[in-house]
């Protein structure tokens, strides 16, 4: 049986992030894609020049409907933008519990434009992450939910993890891609419990959407019924994978997006 995953993030019109690259990543992880927008976004492989948000009770009616209809097996939660928008989320998940909530806590574009809100983190801490099987923050997401200072080592980034379970999710995942280093290790951290996923920085500037397209992947992963380890494991080879074919690509003049389909398609050089 083909599982079904839904995404509730922004849109990107070029394609490299949110909820176009979460939909590619669920067909190349062998599942079917559904979204729910929460902002429209004017942005190529350049930045971000204009954002639209989604009112927060439509945003609870595309969750409802995709509910009322389909089965759902696992959900990716990408940008949210806003404090009232964080809430129609929880509203619209909190009688979904059971099943899996990937949880991106997407607060800045590759080109660095801000995608959250100040006020609200506090309502990602307190309306979201509760409801999170796994949240997947990068290093400076992960400080400023716990707003400490960013992880600069194995030690700090292990301790943030543990530290980020606590707020709720029963799983952390800690990507090192921000430390300063020749290789880009990530931490998983459950139930209290601590796993090293060793990784190669593959050189390039072809890595838009990347934290999208790995969160997706565990979704997708979940949705098929894998550990969190075996869905780490292989999410981290899928994006692996599309990062080093990302150059068969010709996307815009910036950062360009990763290859999702690198597995898929031929190369018609």
């Amino acid at each position: 049986m083909i599982r079904n995953v839904l995404t509730i993030a922004g849109s990107d019109p070029s394609g490299g992030a949110g909820v176009q690259a979460d939909l590619k990543t669920f067909a190349a992880n062998g599942t079917y894609g559904m979204a729910a927008l929460t902002a429209l976004t004017a942005q190529n492989t350049q930045g971000v020049s204009s954002v639209e948000l989604v009112s927060p009770a439509f945003v609870t009616a595309q969750i409802a409907a995709v509910f009322a209809d389909v089965r759902v097996d696992a959900v990716k939660i990408g940008m949210i933008a806003t404090a009232q928008i964080a809430a129609a989320v929880a509203t619209a998940l909190a009688d979904h519990r059971t099943v899996p909530i990937v949880l991106d806590p997407v607060m800045v574009a590759k080109g660095g434009a801000s995608l959250l809100a100040d006020e609200a983190i506090a309502a990602l801490r307190t309306e979201l992450l509760p409801l999170a099987t796994i949240l997947t923050p990068n290093l400076p997401e992960a400080a400023r939910l716990l707003d400490v200072p960013e992880a600069t080592d194995r030690t700090m980034m292990a301790e943030q993890a543990i530290a980020l379970t606590k707020l709720g999710p029963r799983a952390a995942f800690v990507k090192g891609g921000h430390l300063d280093q020749p290789d880009s290790p990530d931490v998983l951290c459950v139930d209290g419990r601590v796993h090293w996923f060793e990784g190669v920085r593959t050189p390039g500037k072809n890595t838009h959407g990347t934290g999208c397209t790995v969160s997706s992947a565990l979704a997708a992963q979940l949705a098929q019924g894998a550990s969190f380890n075996a869905a780490v494991e292989a999410a981290k080879r899928y994006v692996a994978g599309a990062i080093a074919a990302a150059d068969a690509l010709s996307v815009g003049h910036g950062h360009g997006p990763v290859h999702h389909f690198h597995t898929l398609w031929r190369d018609q050089s």
